[in-house]
């Protein structure tokens, strides 16, 4: 955007406006890097992990170890089942058992990536949160979910389970 600034008010002015928006721009970045690493849990999210801790303790160790892990502003994090064997020192049966009850119960949504053993898991946004409240629209239960045509009943039907009636703009 070209201004004309013709007299010493006009460009004195233009300055100034220059000025604040260098520093308004100066004050987001720093804002951003606040509390750059944290993740929040709501009341809801402690109901449930405390639920987890007394039904299925690997289960609730893997709750929270997505949890810390998911990617801000989306709610998900996406991890190989060998890849979360050897975080929690167990096996990949175990894994396969404990990730298969979290998605059974509406815990998390697991949808597989790929023909292997990758899965996307996402966390409900009213549970567990990494990032400003201001961005929840982003997560990962309000944004397009790509899907073979196959999946989608399967999918569609996961996350309005998990979802439990919330209004949404999931597209399918």
């Amino acid at each position: 955007m070209e201004l004309s600034v013709s007299t010493p008010e006009e460009r004195l002015k233009r300055f100034m406006e220059l000025i604040s928006n260098r520093l308004d721009e100066e004050k987001k970045n720093q804002d951003r890097k606040k509390n750059k690493n944290f993740t929040q849990m709501y009341p809801k999210g402690f109901d449930r992990a405390i639920a987890i801790i007394e039904e299925y303790p690997l289960a609730a160790k893997l709750y929270m170890f997505l949890a810390k892990h998911i990617e801000p502003g989306t709610g998900a994090v996406v991890a190989s089942q060998n890849l979360l064997a050897s975080e929690m020192n167990v096996s990949v049966r175990s894994i396969q058992r404990a990730t298969k009850w979290l998605d059974e119960n509406n815990v998390v949504l697991k949808v597989r990536l790929g023909a292997g053993s990758v899965y996307a898991y996402c966390l409900d946004p009213e549970e567990v949160w990494k990032s400003w409240n201001t961005n929840k629209k982003y997560a990962a239960f309000n944004t397009k979910t790509l899907a073979h045509q196959k999946d989608n009943g399967d999918v569609k039907r996961r996350l309005m389970v998990m979802l439990k009636g919330k209004k949404t703009q999931t597209e399918i």
